[in-house]
């Protein structure tokens, strides 16, 4: 642990040898509160996939084609905006209350989604819907610092970050299912439930009662408002007509992105943690390794759509093979969370160079009329892109945690995960679009695009690892 005052220790060593048991984590109290942390996440997580699914359903029964894409984009910029309170929800309503605005808000916006008679309606739905989820997703991993032993940290984290690949292995296959029954209006209906529950399991499992510090500081409006602009001009990219419009829409949401930056690094008050921007200090690299892993996430999106066009596999098993990438991200956390500080250090330097090694073979084996067997080495490169993401991730999570002795300031650094997480897919998934909209009419041109496009994303978080893995000087 650190004092919070000399950047060069800002990110302790990752992994470690006093590692709780899995079984002291499910007993007891401890149960209902991971259950908590676990299930919002998890609920938030899978509605990034879970709408996509259900989209063409939707558009066949209400129209609104024109609003496709701000369905997907008002949810994520909406979670960007409420992960910039948790730390202040947090702070100043303390967990229970936090869980339970996040909750209802959720709820609030499914019944939105579930009762929409316009396209219109369910992007304000959906938007409802993405704040509530911003803020569950945020204190999957602000919560676990005060709420259980250090010794858990490495486990919790593993199994809230897991929660990511949980929710892209169920939302496709179930809103796939939704789809193919003809009842998308049920599936929001279930979420609702889920989100009801979960509110309730929270009333019982954590203490109530205000937070111990309320914080006051202003919300960063200037850098999320370039933020937002980035993220609208990279949507844009892929709307707009080929050649100069799309260059030009890229090339403002680079130069909004950059001001972004600079507006952070000189704000009083920034998105991410100010450790984040201080010299010497490597939680930027942590934040930037994290982005790039985030960033190979993103071709589940589309990993559907091509194993149905050019595989001509049903909409169930094409999502079952978007979901491949997730699994190998669950199956490796499970055994990553074990590993030793030395171990754990080498497992997030070889992460991005597994998952873009993944990602390359799955573009390069694109093909028409794919056979089963070539199918198979589909999903075989996906697991081990995913391997790559699991590897890494908790030991990631728990270095941003662990960046201060200030509570509050551990608070914000683990909040800021779920931001940066959010950032990755919004921008991550605009570009890909563009992408796919290059490939022409060619559907193999297409998937090769976008998948070698994103690669170039995640083979920076070879360099980012290593700087964020670096042997420390005094």
């Amino acid at each position: 642990m650190t004092n919070g005052n000399t950047p060069e220790d800002a990110i302790p060593e990752v992994g470690g040898e006093d590692i709780g048991r899995w079984s002291e984590l499910f007993s007891g109290r401890h149960a209902a509160t991971v259950s908590i942390l676990a299930g919002g996440v998890a609920l938030y997580a899978m509605n990034l996939y879970f709408t996509a699914a259900l989209m063409p359903s939707i558009v066949e029964d209400i129209g609104g084609e024109r609003y496709y894409a701000w369905v997907a984009t008002g949810f994520l910029m909406a979670a960007v905006i409420a992960s910039m309170l948790v730390s202040r929800v947090l702070g100043s309503w303390g967990a229970a209350a936090a869980y339970l605005t996040g909750f209802s808000v959720f709820a609030l916006g499914a019944a939105i989604n579930a009762s929409s008679p316009t396209m219109e309606i369910l992007v304000a739905g959906r938007v409802v819907q993405g704040f509530g989820g911003g803020l569950l997703a945020g204190l999957g991993y602000a919560v676990i610092r005060t709420a259980l032993p250090q010794r858990l940290w490495a486990r919790a984290a593993g199994l809230v970050s897991a929660m990511w690949g949980v929710g892209t292995l169920v939302g496709p296959a179930s809103g796939g299912v939704f789809a193919e029954l003809g009842a998308w209006r049920w599936a929001y209906v279930v979420l609702l439930a889920v989100a009801l529950v979960l509110a309730g399991l929270t009333r019982w499992a954590l203490p109530r009662g205000g937070g111990s510090a309320s914080d006051r500081t202003p919300i960063p409006v200037v850098p999320l408002v370039l933020l937002t602009l980035a993220a609208t001009a990279f949507s844009l990219s892929s709307t707009v007509s080929p050649g100069a419009p799309t260059a030009i829409t890229l090339a403002v949401g680079v130069a909004l992105i950059g001001a972004f930056l600079v507006v952070e690094r000189k704000c009083s008050v920034s998105v991410l943690p100010k450790l984040t921007y201080a010299q010497g200090n490597s939680l930027k690299w942590v934040y930037l390794t994290v982005a790039a892993l985030c960033a190979g996430v993103m071709t589940e999106n589309f990993i559907p759509l091509f194993g149905q066009k050019l595989g001509g596999l049903s909409p169930l098993v094409a999502g079952l093979l978007g979901a491949a990438l997730s699994v190998g991200w669950v199956v490796a956390q499970v055994f990553s969370v074990s590993l030793t500080a030395s171990a754990a250090r080498r497992a997030i330097r070889v992460a991005p160079l597994m998952l873009t090694g993944g990602l390359i073979a799955y573009g390069l084996l694109q093909s028409d009329n794919a056979s089963g067997i070539l199918m198979i080495g589909w999903a075989l490169v996906l697991f081990l892109a995913g391997t790559g993401i699991g590897l890494a991730f908790p030991h990631l999570s728990v270095a941003a945690m662990s960046s201060t002795d200030d509570p509050a300031e551990g608070a914000k650094a683990a909040a800021a995960l779920n931001t940066t997480q959010l950032i990755a897919y919004a921008v991550t998934s605009a570009i890909a679009g563009t992408l796919i909209r290059l490939g022409d009419d060619s559907l193999v041109d297409s998937a090769r695009l976008m998948t070698i496009g994103i690669t170039v994303l995640t083979a920076l978080g070879v360099a980012t690892a290593v700087m964020a893995t670096r042997a420390r000087t005094r």
